[in-house]
């Protein structure tokens, strides 16, 4: 026991090390001032977020966190909403040969009403101040800056009266702090650079919010503000204060201003006492730290830390980082996909963090209006679910914990919806929500809010985490009731009589009515409405894991009623819609679909990915129709970098080459992707400006980018472990930990054309399956000492919890 210990210890060194210098071949650079909030460097701990930008004269930091939001909320119209059944009864009332439901006079003004909420500026995350560091041109020359990814620390290069000088920054991993000093970049002297510090509130603050005033210590010169976040929708003038009010406070300390006398209290301090890092030498070093909260819990005179604190800071931060790091790494020949691996990964663990709130579509990343389109909230048609996808195969299961915390949020309201609004048990997840209080749907528009996929597609990770951990706790205590709750109301949906009966003319329970994620809204005549194939996919999926579920936590019995029902429908499940397109047959979103539709979400591949039904698995004509479904697949844009592309390496068919064209269309100065237009003919017209989500924010989803990667590298879904199924048989490739279906932490290299070796570690002993990689066999060899010789195209073998399983090609004695 104790000499596995001893490996398992060698092995975690080895993979820290590895990633980490890994990682610090691709540091983000750039040349030149860097003004703008897109070119700025991008800092973070998961919840606090900085964007470092530079000027000719100043360096600009803006301040933004994952907890702080403009917590107001409109909830009016609560009884003038119509229950789903009522708004149905109109639906079908209306003459099915209008050209548009809108056209309809009742229609429209009752989705002006049921939209009027959410039309206001509120909820949304609030941007948290800026600090400017102001420097003498006359004196000073910005020449450009580098995050250094390994570690989190950005450094901005400055000729200072010749002579180069650094500027270095970086967040605290578990305190919301920045950390900041100059040195000459010859000795590392301690150097005097700015003339100025100044705080700054945002700009875009509410006028109707108290306003922050900056309050400078007299002696310390230590700049502080609080600014209170009203909990009432509209503030009273003079602002009375209340109990559920938010604040959040920023102060700034520090020290080495060029133009400041000698501090006063130094020359009483004795010198043993005094800073090791110089500050008696007027060099510069500051400290700003961030507090959020309950306004009644922060305290108006918090200051940052002693500056003295810097080192040790520093030395428990990149601890921290090179612990990240050391959970997967990958080597890879192609460079670009190496870099674009470890940078979006970077970014990851600057933005979500466990115990902080759950990042909406722009993160912990805002300034004036930046980060506030559509609330930057979550929309569970996509946008919230993507970036967790990242957190399984990397092997960052903790950073899917956020969104679970969101699952929770929501779930109170959802269940209120399912009752109130549906009549049905079990909870209606939502079309869009926000992470404050709430007591209705915040988006209860018919042709967005009946979209019936949100529900399973919000529950579904949930049911991954276990399988990627093989973790029965958390399946029981945090997966199964949210699961459970998402497939009551599902079975309550499929089984009313308007879903089924003689009138359809089958046997089957249907998903109606229903709507297409950003497409046909409610049809005329609910032509467009019914068994979306989404819908279909993500049911299956979510009816399948829940039986699942049931098994593994013996409650087969407590819940037979209900599995009944499941499977059931189960056995009456409508078939996916297809059509005949120009490269064969290929799925589409609803039956009697052109498919030569141009489509926002890529719903033709969504059997293979999320509904994980299709893929390399799959018998050769389903698999032929989700590859000409892929190929076939026209998409406006914006909402595709990272989904259409998984789908295609789970078929084995993504070209690398293509897709890495387009990660570079979408890239930023700053690193990040956007979101950007790839064609009109849809809802963009040909005059739209193509670019117009790119300075919304820095898009959270985007980070997902790096799964892309992994499942060219390595499979699971279905658990059978596949080994470079997307890889160009040219090029090298290598990787380590990567996370798999049954606990597996699973690492291989590839070169000339195959597989060269592969090492699995078993978390939890469940059995290993996967795909023998070469003609002649496998040799597997358990840290126990067994050997197993393995043939023909699945191999097979048991294991147990801690044990280490090397696998290479069979060769003949």
């Amino acid at each position: 026991m104790q000499k596995k210990d001893m490996q398992t210890k060698r092995r975690n060194e080895i993979n820290k090390n590895r990633g980490y210098e890994r990682a610090k071949k691709h540091p983000i650079s750039f040349n030149g001032p860097a003004p703008d909030f897109f070119e700025g460097a991008l800092l973070g701990n998961g919840g606090l977020g900085i964007v470092v930008t530079t000027r000719p004269d100043a360096v600009m930091l803006h301040f933004g966190h994952n907890n702080v939001w403009d917590i107001r909320l409109a909830e009016e119209h609560r009884d003038e909403l119509m229950t789903f059944q009522e708004v149905y009864d109109r639906f079908a009332a209306l003459p099915a040969d209008l050209s548009r439901l809108t056209d309809h006079p009742w229609y429209k003004p009752y989705c002006e009403l049921a939209g009027q909420n959410y039309s206001k500026s509120y909820p949304k995350p609030m941007p948290c101040g800026s600090l400017l560091l102001r420097y003498d041109r006359r004196k000073a020359e910005l020449i450009g800056h580098t995050v250094d990814i390994a570690n989190g620390r950005c450094t901005i290069d400055f000729l200072m009266d010749g002579k180069p000088v650094v500027f270095e920054l970086f967040v605290e991993a578990e305190h919301d702090r920045l950390w900041m000093n100059v040195c000459d970049a010859a000795t590392g002297a301690l150097v005097a650079l700015f003339d100025e510090v100044k705080l700054i509130p945002d700009p875009e603050t509410p006028p109707e919010f108290p306003q922050a005033a900056v309050v400078t210590r007299e002696i310390t010169g230590i700049q502080s503000f609080t600014q209170i976040l009203p909990f009432v929708e509209n503030p009273s003038a003079p602002y009375i204060t209340q109990p559920k009010d938010k604040a959040f406070r920023l102060a700034v300390s520090a020290s080495g201003l060029s133009a400041m006398k000698e501090h006063p209290l130094l020359n009483q301090t004795p010198a043993a006492n005094r800073s090791p890092l110089g500050i008696h030498e007027h060099g510069f070093l500051a400290c700003a730290e961030l507090w959020e909260g309950r306004y009644n819990e922060i305290d108006d005179e918090a200051l940052p830390p002693d500056l003295s604190s810097f080192n040790q800071a520093k030395e428990e931060s990149t601890a921290i980082w090179q612990d990240y790091w050391s959970r997967s790494s990958v080597v890879l020949e192609d460079e670009f996909l190496e870099q674009i691996w470890y940078h979006n990964l970077y970014f990851y663990n600057c933005a979500v963090k466990v115990g902080v709130t759950c990042p909406g579509l722009f993160a912990n990343w805002s300034y004036r209006t930046i980060g506030a389109d559509w609330h930057g909230d979550y929309h569970m048609n996509y946008n919230t679910q993507q970036p967790f996808w990242l957190a399984f195969s990397s092997n960052h299961l903790d950073k899917h914990l956020p969104y679970v915390d969101m699952v929770d949020h929501v779930l109170p309201v959802s269940r209120a919806w399912a009752r109130d609004y549906y009549g049905l048990s079990g909870a209606y997840f939502p079309h869009s929500a926000y992470p404050v209080e709430m007591s209705m749907m915040p988006y209860p528009v018919p042709h967005w809010g009946w979209e019936i996929c949100e529900t399973p597609w919000t529950v579904q990770s949930l049911w991954w985490h276990y399988l990627y951990s093989m973790d029965e706790t958390f399946l029981r205590d945090r997966a199964f009731q949210p699961m459970k709750e998402a497939v009551l109301f599902i079975v309550d949906y499929m089984k009313r009589p308007e879903a089924q009966g003689e009138h359809w003319g089958d046997d089957h329970y249907h998903i109606f009515p229903t709507v297409v994620p950003e497409l046909y809204e409610i049809s005329p005549g609910f032509a467009k409405n019914k068994d979306c194939l989404i819908d279909l996919t993500l049911t299956r999926f979510l009816l399948n894991a829940f039986t699942q579920a049931c098994g593994v936590l013996e409650r087969i019995e407590s819940e037979k009623e209900l599995l009944e029902n499941v499977k059931e429908i189960l056995s009456h499940f409508p078939s996916y819609p297809t059509a005949e397109s120009r490269n064969g047959p290929v799925f589409v979103s609803v039956e009697g679909e052109d498919p030569d539709v141009v489509y926002n979400v890529p719903i033709p591949i969504t059997t293979v990915f999320p509904g994980e039904d299709h893929g390399l698995h799959s018998p050769e004509e389903e698999y032929q129709t989700a590859v000409n479904s892929y190929l076939n697949h026209r998409n406006e844009g914006g909402n595709e970098l990272v989904f259409y592309h998984l789908a295609g390496a789970r078929l084995g068919v993504l070209d690398l080459e293509r897709f890495k064209r387009q990660i570079q269309y979408c890239l930023l100065p700053n690193g990040t992707c956007t979101d950007r237009v790839l064609m009109s003919g849809g809802r963009y017209d040909d005059t739209d400006n193509f670019d117009f989500m790119s300075r919304m924010g820095i898009w959270f989803e985007n980070f997902a980018l790096p799964a892309v990667i992994n499942e060219c590298l390595l499979q699971s879904y279905n658990g059978n472990l596949r080994f470079f199924p997307n890889w160009p048989n040219g090029q090298k490739a290598e990787f380590h930990t990567l996370r798999a279906v049954g606990a597996f932490l699973v690492s291989a290299a590839f070169s000339n054309g195959e597989t060269e070796w592969i090492e699995i570690e078993s978390e939890a002993g469940t059995s290993l399956s996967f795909y023998i990689p070469w003609a002649e066999g496998a040799l597997c060899t358990v840290s126990s000492g067994k050997e197993y010789v393995l043939s023909g195209s699945i191999g097979r073998i048991s294991t147990t919890p801690g044990e280490t399983i090397t696998i290479v090609k069979r060769y003949d004695d």
